[in-house]
């Protein structure tokens, strides 16, 4: 029989697991979806099966999707557990056997299991397939259009190691880029750097080492470099041995930024550095001339994680706002220029993704009016870095926004023109609606609203694919 879940805040509101998979064939909607918008949208996050063994922490739920198709006006909705090898054996044992964060605490039963890892992060589409990520492992295959899962993927047995949750996807040629860190074994500094042709078939694969070990949660690039940034979010088998925090914060050990001309191996990095500072996510970066310039929302310290001695950050530090990077490469000076450009907590940073690593004018991300939403955000955020404006939609008391994602009006539709998707949390109906923004008028609040008669919990990232047959 399941057990009660403890009373934890990142299992309470609109963190507390859902539990449940359905089907809904045509969802109320209010407004109207525009004809043109043709395209399915996958959304990834955690929902832990059950009541987690030792601590819990937001990142170590299993890993859950929900489907949104919209087509011809209408939205289908679908959202499916991905029944991973830790899935399958905890649901078989009726609880949960693994603690993610430490090991050290795992059920004896899962001794010589597989580990396919959570798959609870992030779910993209590239070379005809559907990857649900997560940055521990391979990426895990899901059926399009059932949301069956169909197992681990190592593009034809060529990956090794784990692969990051944030691929970077480049418009030009079609590839995938990605890295995984601790390549060489659990808190290790390795890093993997790999390069994927848009038919699915792993082109380039190479290793390099970190300054030390630290959660590499994501990285930038432009049309011209790879990015890895190296935060001090440090990781540490010792730290875990002892019972103390297997991730730490520690400050002293800086933040490192290492360089690579895609075009040149990763012995060539040329390493940066800067003042501590944490980022999740960046927005995007691009090459002008000898400088590289990058927009990132950036954390003073990293949330969410304690220091190494076990104590607390510091809450006023741990919201992250929009900030400019620019890296000077024709400088004899390893410094990172960095200025803030707006004063709005905010995260889950995106893009018109056809401009993703090129010079860009537009920005999204989800923010919060007031600081006290914590980690749900109340607010829509469009940025124009042309005009260095703003423009955001927040809404009423109690909502909260995820990351709003953005698909243009047509396949070569200026930068901007489209729409921007998002799951909002009615706080007082506690359920969830699909919102549909006008991306170039997201003031105005959504154009519609498809309605679920439950909650999408809390999550992380999604993407989207046109639907067979859109223009």
């Amino acid at each position: 029989m399941a057990q009660p879940y403890p009373n934890h805040p990142q299992l309470r509101g609109n963190f507390a697991p859902l539990r449940m998979e359905a089907d809904i064939a045509d969802a109320v909607v209010r407004g109207e979806i525009p004809d043109d918008l043709d395209v399915t949208y996958y959304r990834n996050g955690p929902d832990p099966q059950f009541a987690p063994r030792g601590d819990h922490h937001w990142f170590g739920g299993d890993g859950m999707l929900h489907m949104f198709r919209i087509q011809g006006g209408k939205v289908a909705y679908r959202n499916r557990w991905v029944r991973t090898a830790k899935w399958k054996l905890e649901h078989e044992a009726g609880e949960a056997l693994y603690s993610p964060f430490n090991p050290m605490q795992n059920d004896p039963r899962t001794a010589g299991a597989a580990d396919e890892g959570l798959a609870n992060t992030n779910v993209v589409w590239h070379g005809n397939k559907l990857l649900a990520l997560e940055e521990g492992h391979a990426p895990f295959e899901i059926d399009p259009v059932t949301l069956e899962s169909i197992g681990p993927w190592r593009f034809g047995d060529s990956l090794e190691g784990p692969m990051t949750a944030h691929p970077k996807m480049d418009p030009k040629t079609g590839e995938m880029l990605f890295f995984g860190y601790m390549a060489d074994g659990p808190f290790t500094p390795g890093i993997s750097y790999q390069v994927v042709a848009s038919d699915g078939t792993l082109t380039r694969s190479e290793r390099f080492q970190a300054p030390y070990a630290s959660m590499v949660h994501d990285f930038i690039t432009t049309d011209e470099h790879a990015i890895f940034p190296i935060f001090p979010l440090t990781g540490s088998m010792e730290r875990a041995m002892q019972g103390k925090p297997a991730f730490a914060w520690e400050p002293d050990k800086g933040t490192h930024v290492g360089i690579m001309a895609r075009g040149d191996s990763a012995a060539d990095i040329r390493w940066f550095e800067t003042d501590p500072c944490y980022v999740f996510h960046p927005m995007n970066a691009f090459t002008d001339g000898n400088k590289i310039i990058a927009h990132v929302m950036q954390f003073e310290e990293a949330p969410l994680f304690p220091k190494a001695d076990g104590s607390p950050t510091d809450p006023e530090k741990a919201n992250a706002r929009l900030c400019e990077w620019v890296i000077d490469l024709g400088s004899n000076s390893n410094s990172i220029e960095r200025r803030y450009l707006d004063d709005i907590t905010g995260e889950f940073p995106r893009l018109d993704e056809r401009f993703a690593g090129l010079d860009y004018r537009h920005g999204y991300y989800a923010a919060s009016a007031s600081r006290d939403s914590g980690l749900g955000f109340d607010t829509i955020v469009a940025h124009d870095f042309q005009r260095d404006t703003r423009d955001s939609f927040e809404l009423g008391e109690g909502d909260r926004t995820g990351e709003p994602v953005f698909v243009p009006k047509s396949k070569d539709a200026p930068e901007g023109t489209g729409y921007l998707i998002t799951t909002v949390y009615r706080a007082a109906e506690n359920r969830s609606d699909l919102a549909i923004f006008d991306a170039e008028n997201v003031g105005s609040g959504p154009l519609a609203l498809a309605e679920l008669p439950h909650r999408v919990p809390y999550g992380f990232h999604g993407n989207w694919r046109y639907n067979a047959g859109a223009a």
